[in-house]
């Protein structure tokens, strides 16, 4: 009898002492997260979407001087890796706007600036097509994102004149 008391008193500390090691850990965590909150704040006129700050350019250019420009600002094209920055650019984009998604250096091959292969799709209907083969359009290498069929990719000539949007990590 002596020991069972003894093992429900043991249990009973043991249990309190978890109690009280995650109350302070989770004490903890919500300092931390109110420190990384603030740390993550945006430049003035960049937005921000999860752990990222995004810059929707002010005007048009090419796909190589909007990421010229995207370089410049400490950032580079966006590239969309989950469904919900996808939603994010649709509301943040209000017209044909690039994106940082090419097809560049091989044809049929799309990967994003930062290297990465292009996995989570969300082309239009028959897109990419790379012009059709009409020689009026040319090479179509760079993605943008078009607005008059819910905000999806479509494969553009890099030369063609459209706004950016760049992304960066604080």
């Amino acid at each position: 009898f002596a020991s069972t008391t003894i093992k429900i008193t043991l249990h009973a500390q043991l249990a309190l002492s978890i109690s009280l090691c995650t109350s302070r850990t989770v004490s903890r965590l919500q300092s931390l997260f109110s420190v990384l909150f603030i740390l993550i704040q945006c430049p003035a006129g960049w937005s921000r979407f999860s752990c990222s700050c995004y810059l929707l350019s002010g005007s048009s250019g090419s796909w190589d001087a909007a990421r010229r420009d995207c370089r410049y600002r400490g950032a580079d094209l966006v590239v969309i890796d989950c469904a919900k920055e996808q939603e994010f650019l649709t509301r943040l984009t209000k017209r044909p706007t690039w994106i940082g998604l090419h097809d560049k250096e091989e044809e049929g091959k799309w990967k994003w600036v930062d290297g990465t292969p292009l996995n989570l799709k969300y082309w239009a209907n028959r897109q990419p097509d790379n012009g059709g083969g009409d020689p009026q359009y040319g090479e179509e290498d760079c993605a943008h994102i078009r607005t008059f069929d819910n905000t999806l990719w479509n494969d553009f000539s890099c030369r063609n004149s459209l706004p950016w949007v760049c992304e960066k990590i604080p």
